[in-house]
């Protein structure tokens, strides 16, 4: 595992997109949740009111002379799973298991980003723990243990409604019985229980007026211990989880987007990232996140917002763009001023580079799965969100043309880069000299281009200049722009065929033989 991670930084910070260099921001907050980052410390290991035979005794408390009659048996397993491998974890998402990485009986002491069992090596996968159906067919070959058989009503409808009982007692006379009375407040203020329900809102202080609008598309998770709720905030922020809780859960954001990105991955398995908020009230959280918030949260809310607003403007009745593929997967550096968008995740690079799997051998495959196709350094420009967005939007026009083009020619255009820092010690671009500059004339090209345009879209304004500095010419697809071409016409030109000015030069004449006027002058004015 480590021989990978080696190999993981030369390769993620090298295939940088050039940027300003400045100093991002701290991870300071005001009037926020207070997040804690690192790995979760753990207290007192708790007694589970959900277990059967705790279940059993609330009812026989409440109904002595009805707890005969009631049949309590097993509607859910309390597991853990040890998976060596990440083909492991892969196909116990595939069965649909929700995993976490620390046990779900335990007092939280301090929150995290993540936990490792100290008794496992640092390299190895931690244990993963999880509430399973009873009949769950555990997969052969992968360790398992069972931690407690649980009952909980939701899951058993046909005696919840048969039996008569006011289950919501029975819950809250389970958590006094187990001693832990303290995290279900509803047993002392009469309420009734309650789907969490709230809206989580992010600020960008340069477009809607300032005015706070929804973190679109991200999970937000909850458990009382085995107990487990989840639901996604729609483009508005607003959010309603699956069970109805009495008990004080403890809430997540998962960035793991309806969209098809994740961004970031917790320590070394989870593809991403997990925001704990603690512990919070049954009928749910609201969150505003604006600049002074935590660092990190206000980091991935920026791209997150970013990249969904970049899939949706893909759609056919908006730019008529290929989006970028499913699982693509989103890194934030906070402290670097370069993005990328290497597409590693999906094979480019490493899939045809031979050096690579000289280097990696078996491990090429493995590594693949575990490294972003997009970096974003949030210390461009000054951190603030509308740095964010516009180096969001180069790098994920970047992915859309990738989708048409491949594996084979994007291994290509990030060779060049690579050898641009290797050979020549300069910027990311080089000198525009070398043998495949064209790859990267090309990719680049459009990058800036449609960073101006989405830009302009948001923020208003004239058009921006983004990338005119360079060797390159994103110019021209702004003078085609201007006269009438749309973002899509352009985009049909960059196929895997085109990989040089000529090339391209070609294409659009092709697909328009009626502007061969306009295409000509243009490529003409800035030729090299």
């Amino acid at each position: 595992m480590r021989r990978c991670w080696n190999l993981l930084l030369p390769l993620t910070l090298l295939v940088a997109c050039q940027q300003e260099e400045m100093a991002g921001p701290d991870d300071r907050q005001t009037g926020q949740p207070a997040l804690s980052h690192g790995m979760i410390e753990l207290g007192e290991k708790l007694e589970d009111p959900y277990t059967v035979e705790n279940m059993r005794e609330a009812v026989a408390s409440l109904y002595p002379t009805r707890a005969g009659e009631i049949v309590i048996s097993t509607t859910d397993l309390y597991v853990r799973f040890l998976p060596v491998s990440e083909a492991d974890y892969a196909s116990l998402v595939e069965l649909g298991v929700r995993m976490t990485d620390h046990p779900m009986d335990y007092r939280i002491v301090r929150e995290g980003d993540y936990y490792h069992d100290p008794e496992l090596d640092d390299d190895a996968i931690t244990w993963q723990y999880a509430v399973v159906p009873r009949d769950f067919k555990f997969p052969a070959g992968i360790r398992y243990e069972l931690l407690d058989e649980c009952y909980i009503s939701e899951n058993d409808p046909a005696t919840r409604a048969e039996s008569g009982l006011d289950w919501d007692a029975v819950e809250a006379e389970a958590y006094r019985l187990t001693g832990n009375e303290d995290l279900y407040p509803g047993t002392r203020a009469g309420e009734e229980p309650v789907f969490p329900a709230g809206r989580i809102t992010v600020e960008d202080p340069e477009a809607f007026g300032g005015k706070p609008y929804g973190l679109a598309g991200v999970m937000v998770c909850c458990n009382s211990f085995v107990k487990f709720a989840t639901g996604y905030t729609d483009r508005d922020g607003y959010y309603q989880l699956s069970k109805k809780f009495s008990s004080t859960p403890r809430y997540r954001l998962v960035f793991k987007n309806v969209a098809g990105f994740s961004i970031g991955m917790n320590l070394v398995l989870v593809p991403a990232s997990v925001s704990t908020l603690g512990v919070g009230p049954a009928a749910g959280l609201d969150m505003h996140i604006d600049a002074s918030s935590d660092g990190a949260l206000f980091r991935r809310a920026a791209v997150n917002n970013a990249a969904y607003d970049y899939y949706a403007r893909c759609e056919p009745s908006d730019l008529d763009l290929k989006a970028p593929p499913q699982d693509l997967r989103i890194w934030i550096f906070k402290n670097l001023d370069c993005s990328s968008a290497a597409m590693l995740h999906h094979g480019a690079f490493i899939e045809d580079n031979e050096l690579v799997q000289k280097y990696l051998g078996g491990y090429a495959s493995l590594l693949k799965r575990f490294l972003p196709d997009i970096t974003i350094g949030a210390a461009a420009g000054d951190g603030s969100f509308i740095d964010i967005y516009s180096s969001v939007m180069h790098e994920l026009a970047h992915a859309s043309h990738y989708m048409q083009v491949g594996n084979a020619w994007w291994g290509k255009y990030i060779t060049y880069i690579l050898m641009s820092f290797v050979k020549e010690g300069r910027e990311a671009y080089g000198s525009g000299t070398r043998a495949d500059a064209g790859y990267c004339e090309v990719g680049e090209m459009w990058g800036y281009f449609m960073e101006s345009v989405l830009f302009k879209d948001r923020y208003g304004g004239d058009l921006p200049t983004f990338g005119t500095s360079f060797w390159f010419y994103p110019q021209i697809f702004r003078y085609l722009y201007e006269r009438g071409v749309t973002c899509s016409g352009i985009f049909r030109a960059l196929k895997s065929t085109v990989s040089s000015r000529d090339d391209l030069q070609d294409a659009l004449l092709n697909l328009y033989p009626e502007r061969e006027s306009m295409i000509t002058q243009v490529f003409n004015r800035y030729s090299r």
